[in-house]
């Protein structure tokens, strides 16, 4: 039987929380609910929905989404929706290991073979970009994402100016005309400074550029889009078709959803396919875990406008854990010449180190997010 017998969850480092779904004939599903700085809160609400879960059949995924996002009075928001997600991973991890199929053949089936990763890059100065992206370039990764700058004036400064277009600059010479770096505005801009430092990078040709305005500005990202012809990205704290249908009348060309919170694999898919009536690619969100990472190339398999893949492997704020520390068979997420070759074991494709996860819960994390603030009183992003 395919009944839900119980569902654990797991607080380990770096940052991540992975969800353990058990079926009455013992096939474990894994999915990860992170949402960063605020996985304990998330706990709690994994609970909460796994209420109605236990003691129903595994195999009625689309059913169990539709209930645990539309049952209750209060829906959405990263908290709910990152539970959502790491549940749902876990049933279609079931789904495929139940019916003995990778993922993404109940997808749909593969579209394509391998998919591409990016990798994001630090450096406060042009030298220390260089440095990093050199070092990137050596593990084989074509393709590279870097933050545009630190704390931002809200009306920059030629300093603040040309700081930025520095960098970008520093990295265009590194990575020559074959490779790519995305550049990550990350809310910290506001939208009159973002328009007056979009036109000045066009002549280092970014892949795209992410998030120019947060997300509640989402009303003002067609502004931005309007005053470049570099393609614009966004979504990591969009969590549904609904938040995302704006910013794809809007213009822009890449959708960036979190599988771990905008609604895993069931969610992702349909934006995914909304994404494709405005000729917008996928490039979903994924500075997390093995699971998400598992999760997201699972799509990415069976999803046509699929773009690129990011991937956290080496990054700055993996400490005490790395992406593949908690898996028993470290090959199918590995990547040769910036690409990940397609997965074909049975559900997510990975196979997790249970005791190894279970001795890092007892350990635990307590990461959270920097907060930043301007000397004037205003806030930044992060």
């Amino acid at each position: 039987m395919t009944t839900i017998a119980r569902v654990e969850t797991f607080l380990v480092a770096p940052r991540w929380l992975f969800v353990r779904v058990e079926t009455v004939d013992g096939i474990v599903g894994w999915g990860e609910a992170t949402c960063e700085g605020r996985s304990e809160t998330v706990r709690t609400a994994v609970g909460q929905l796994s209420e109605l879960l236990v003691g129903r059949d595994a195999l009625r995924i689309e059913d169990h989404w539709q209930v645990l996002t539309k049952a209750s009075f209060y829906r959405g928001g990263p908290i709910l929706a990152s539970a959502v997600a790491g549940l749902d991973q876990a049933l279609w991890d079931i789904a495929g290991k139940h019916f003995g199929a990778p993922v993404h053949q109940l997808l749909g089936g593969p579209v394509r073979d391998r998919i591409r990763v990016y990798g994001w890059v630090g450096g406060d100065e042009p030298a220390e970009v260089r440095d990093q992206i050199s070092a990137a370039v050596e593990t084989g990764l074509t393709a590279v994402k870097m933050n545009a700058s630190g704390r931002m004036s809200p009306v920059a400064s030629v300093a603040e100016l040309d700081g930025v277009v520095q960098r970008v600059a520093a990295a265009r010479e590194v990575l020559g005309d074959e490779r790519d770096v995305a550049v990550d505005f990350h809310g910290r801009f506001s939208l009159a400074t973002a328009r007056r430092v979009a036109p000045l990078l066009e002549p280092y040709r970014p892949f795209f550029l992410e998030e120019p305005v947060v997300p509640e500005n989402s009303h003002l990202i067609g502004e931005f889009v309007r005053a470049t012809t570099t393609p614009v990205s966004t979504g990591e704290r969009l969590y549904n078709r609904q938040e995302f249908l704006p910013v794809l009348q809007a213009g822009i060309a890449v959708a960036q959803p979190d599988l771990s919170h905008a609604g895993g694999i069931t969610e992702v898919r349909k934006i995914a396919a909304l994404a494709e009536v405005y000729d917008v690619q996928l490039a979903p969100h994924c500075p997390l875990g093995p699971i998400a990472l598992a999760s997201c190339l699972q799509v990415g398999f069976a999803t046509p406008n699929y773009l690129i893949q990011e991937q956290s492997i080496g990054i700055h704020y993996n400490l005490g854990a790395e992406v593949l520390d908690y898996c028993l068979d470290k090959t199918p997420l590995t990547f040769v010449d910036g690409y990940v070759e397609r997965l074909t074991a049975p559900g997510l494709g990975i196979e997790i180190d249970e005791q190894a996860v279970r001795a890092a819960d007892k350990r635990g994390h307590s990461w959270r997010s920097p907060t930043w603030r301007h000397a004037d009183g205003s806030y930044a992003e992060w």
